[in-house]
C-alpha cells in the first residue's frame, strides 16, 4: 500500500510517502527542494556518483513511521544539505525546516 498525505511543519506544508514493502516500509518526506527519508536512502550513492544532481536528502534509520521519521536524529546528509546549515543528528523535522 501506498500513503500519500500533507503534513504541515510549523506552518509549511511538506508530503509524506509510505509504502509498504514486504517486511519493511519506504518512508519520505519532502517539498520542492529536498526530503529526509529512512535507512533505504543511499547517500554515499548521491554524494559520489550523483554528485551532480545536487541532492538535498538526509537519512534517518531504524524507523518504522512517519512520525518517528520527523523526530529522529539524521544519520548521514548530501554535501548540498550540509551547505544549507543541516548536520547529522539533527531532528528530521528540524532538517526540513531548513529546505525552505
Amino acid at each position: 500500500m501506498i500513503n500519500l498525505q500533507p503534513i504541515n511543519i510549523d506552518g509549511h506544508t511538506f508530503l509524506s510517502i509510505s509504502v509498504e514493502l514486504p517486511k519493511t516500509n519506504l518512508l519520505v518526506v519532502t517539498n520542492d527542494k529536498g526530503y529526509i527519508m529512512c535507512g533505504a536512502l543511499d547517500v554515499a550513492l548521491l554524494n559520489e556518483k550523483l554528485k551532480d544532481r545536487k541532492v538535498i536528502a538526509g537519512r534517518a534509520v531504524g524507523v518504522k513511521t512517519i512520525d518517528q521519521l520527523l523526530n529522529a536524529p539524521l544519520e548521514s546528509i548530501t554535501y548540498e544539505a550540509e551547505e544549507l546549515g543541516i548536520t547529522n543528528g539533527m531532528i528530521g523535522k528540524e532538517a526540513l525546516l531548513k529546505m525552505l
